[in-house]
C-alpha cells in the first residue's frame, strides 16, 4: 500500500469505509502458424466480421466495466491520499514526511524519502488534479505493459490488433492487483513499467541505457531492488551498477531535501514493520505473512529469514537459466516473484510485479498450442480476480483456512518454481523477451 499499511479488511473499517463500488499498437502483418485447437473460439471471435468484433468488444467492456463497479471493493483513493497529504503537510505547513498521518487513521508514509520528494508536484494541484493524474499514469503504464509483455501474442493472432488488445485489456482490468491499484491510488504499476522500460531497452539492443528506470523505482520503494540482484546474477554489471547509481544519487538528492526524515527512515522507520501494518493480515500474500498466520504469537523473523534465503537460491538457479537462454522475459518475470515472495510485506495489490509471470506462461501455452496450459492460465486468472483470501480476512483455523488465505503465496510459488524459460523464440516475432545474451552479458 501506497502508504505501506496493511490492506482494508473487505467489510470496512475507520481507515476504509465500505462505501460505493467504483469501476472505474499499431497492427501490422500477421502470419500464425496455423489455428490452434485450444485458442479456436478466440481466433473464430479475431476472425470475424467488421461489426462481430465491435459488438464482442463493446459487450466486453461493459462486462468488464460492470464487474468492476459492482464487485471490488472500492477503496476510494486511499492511498494517493496519504501521499497528497503527506507533501501538502510536509511543503506547505512544514511538517515532517513521516509524522503525518491520515485523518482518522494511523496510517503514514513509509516510503523511502526520495517518494515523498518524487511526488511533491502534487502538492501544487487539487486533490481531483492529483487522483486524475494518478489515475492517468497508472493507466499509461498499464497500456505500455500490454504491449510490450504480450504484443507478440497479438501480433501472432489472426484479426486486427485492436480487437486483441481490448480483449487482453479487459482481463488485465479484471485482475484484483490491478483493480486495486487504481482503486488505492497506488504507484505499483507505474514502477513495474520503469523496471520493464529497462527490460525494453535489454530487448532492443539498447542495454548500454539500461539501469535507470530500476535503480528509480528502487529508490521510491525497496522491492523493485530485486531487480538490480537480476542484472547483477546475468553478468549485465554496467546495467547493475548504472541502476544502483541512480538509487543512490536519488537518496542522496532526497537526503539534502528532507535531512531530518532521510536519517528518520533509513535510522529507524525502514525496521520497524509496525508501522506498516499487521504481518498476519491476510492482505500480506508474503512468505512472512504466511508464516505470521501459522504462528500469530510466535517470533517468525528466524524461520522468514531461512525461507527467504531459499526463495533467493531458487531464484539465483532458475534466473541465470532462463537468462542463459535468452529467455529475459522469463528472468524477469522470475524476479517479480521472487521479490513479492521474500519483501515482509505483499500487499494484495503488490502483487502486480507477478502478473508477468501470467503473460508468460500465456505466450507459452499458446506457442505449444497446450490445452493444459491454457486451463491453467484461465484458473490462475480466475484465482487472481476473485478476491478470494479475503474469505478469511476475519481470521479462521484449519488447514482449510490456511490453505485458502495464503492462495497467492502458492501461486507465486508454483510460478517461481515452474515457470516455463527459454522455450520460446520470442525474439523472432518481435516480442519483449530479449534478444539472446551476447557473450559481454551472459551469466558468469
Amino acid at each position: 500500500m501506497s502508504a505501506g499499511h496493511h490492506g482494508p479488511a473487505r467489510t470496512g473499517s475507520p481507515a476504509h469505509p465500505t462505501g460505493a463500488h467504483a469501476g472505474g499498437p499499431g497492427a501490422g502483418a500477421r502470419t500464425p502458424a496455423g489455428p490452434a485447437p485450444s485458442a479456436a473460439a478466440l481466433r473464430a471471435a479475431l476472425a470475424g466480421t467488421p461489426a462481430r468484433r465491435a459488438a464482442t468488444a463493446g459487450a466486453l467492456v461493459a462486462a468488464t466495466a460492470a464487474f468492476l463497479v459492482w464487485v471490488p471493493l472500492f477503496r476510494h483513493f486511499f492511498d494517493i491520499g496519504v501521499y497528497y497529504g503527506t507533501v501538502d503537510a510536509w511543503l506547505h505547513h512544514g511538517g515532517h514526511i513521516y509524522d503525518y498521518t491520515r485523518p482518522g487513521t494511523h496510517y503514514g508514509f513509509t516510503y523511502p524519502p526520495f517518494a515523498a520528494l518524487a511526488m511533491a508536484p502534487m502538492a501544487l494541484v487539487p486533490w481531483p488534479a492529483a487522483v486524475a493524474i494518478g489515475t492517468a499514469l497508472s493507466a499509461a503504464a498499464s497500456c505500455l505493459l500490454v504491449h510490450w509483455l504480450l504484443g507478440g501474442v497479438v501480433r501472432r493472432q489472426a484479426g486486427p490488433a485492436w480487437f486483441a488488445y481490448t480483449v487482453i485489456g479487459c482481463l488485465f482490468a479484471l485482475l484484483e492487483p490491478v483493480n486495486d491499484t487504481f482503486s488505492f491510488g497506488q504507484v505499483n504499476l507505474v514502477l513495474v513499467a520503469l523496471v520493464y522500460a529497462d527490460h525494453r531497452l535489454l530487448a532492443t539492443g539498447r542495454g548500454r541505457w539500461a539501469g535507470v528506470g530500476t535503480g528509480l523505482a528502487a529508490a521510491v520503494k525497496l522491492t523493485p531492488a530485486l531487480f538490480i540482484g537480476y542484472l547483477l546474477v546475468t553478468g549485465r554489471r554496467r546495467q547493475a551498477a548504472t541502476a544502483s547509481a541512480t538509487a543512490a544519487a536519488a537518496t542522496l538528492l532526497a537526503a539534502a531535501a528532507a535531512p531530518g526524515a532521510s536519517r528518520e527512515f533509513w535510522t529507524r522507520a525502514l525496521f520497524d514493520t509496525g508501522r506498516v501494518g499487521r504481518l498476519s493480515y491476510v492482505s500480506n500474500q508474503s512468505v512472512q505473512g504466511t508464516l505470521a498466520r501459522l504462528a500469530p504469537t510466535a517470533d517468525t523473523r528466524t524461520a522468514w529469514l531461512l525461507c527467504a534465503a531459499a526463495v533467493l537460491a531458487l531464484w539465483w538457479v532458475r534466473a541465470r537459466a532462463a537468462a542463459a537462454a535468452g529467455d529475459d522475459t522469463a528472468g524477469f518475470a522470475l524476479t517479480g516473484l521472487a521479490a513479492c515472495l521474500v519483501s515482509p510485506v505483499t500487499w494484495v495489490h503488490h502483487l502486480v510485479w507477478a502478473l508477468p509471470a501470467l503473460a508468460v506462461l500465456l505466450d507459452t501455452a499458446l506457442r505449444r498450442r497446450s490445452r493444459a496450459s491454457l486451463a491453467l492460465c484461465a484458473v490462475l486468472h480466475v484465482l487472481l480476480s476473485s478476491d478470494l483470501v479475503w474469505l478469511w480476512s476475519g481470521g479462521a483455523g484449519g488447514p482449510v483456512a490456511f490453505a485458502g488465505s495464503n492462495a497467492f503465496v502458492w501461486v507465486a510459488l508454483g510460478l517461481l518454481a515452474g515457470l516455463p524459460a527459454g522455450t520460446r523464440a520470442r525474439a523472432a516475432d518481435g516480442c519483449l523477451s530479449g534478444a539472446p545474451l551476447s557473450a559481454g552479458d551472459a551469466p558468469r
